[in-house]
């Protein structure tokens, strides 16, 4: 896994779940989590936007014109 997924996962697992390594270390107390489902839920909206935000453009042909296009992921706003 390339040092950039890595530190983006880290990342996630820190500030949405709370979490200090993904590490396994072993131990059921320290490698098993309670975790609520809003914190769940931020941490795979976290992943998805990461996703988005990585995407390579998509080449395509505009069924309106026929010319080649390329669409580009844009940055979600809330």
């Amino acid at each position: 896994m390339s040092t950039n997924r890595n530190t983006i996962l880290m990342t996630i697992a820190r500030e949405a779940l709370f979490l200090e390594t993904l590490e396994v270390r072993g131990r059921d107390g320290k490698d098993f989590h309670s975790l609520g489902v809003a914190n769940i839920r931020v941490a795979l909206e976290n992943a998805y936007e990461a996703g988005r935000a990585s995407a390579r453009p998509t080449k395509a042909v505009c069924p309106a014109c026929n010319r080649a296009i390329e669409i580009t992921p844009v940055a979600r706003t809330n």
